[in-house]
């Protein structure tokens, strides 16, 4: 399963709940990216990284 390489967002499962309160199940899915980032000893890795963790600009992308 996809998960986010910084902050292990994945799919999140629920009801999507109608006006009638009807349940029926359905999914969230992460907004997932690949992404060229350097790691602590210099090497680049490819990994999948949330929109969010992005934004938030604290990884170094190759």
């Amino acid at each position: 399963m996809a998960r986010c390489y910084v902050t292990g967002k994945t799919t999140t499962f629920g009801n999507k709940r109608s006006h009638a309160l009807n349940a029926t199940r359905r999914t969230w899915k992460a907004n997932l990216q690949t992404a060229h980032i350097v790691l602590e000893d210099g090497t680049v890795k490819k990994v999948k990284v949330s929109a969010s963790a992005l934004k938030k600009g604290n990884l170094k992308r190759a």
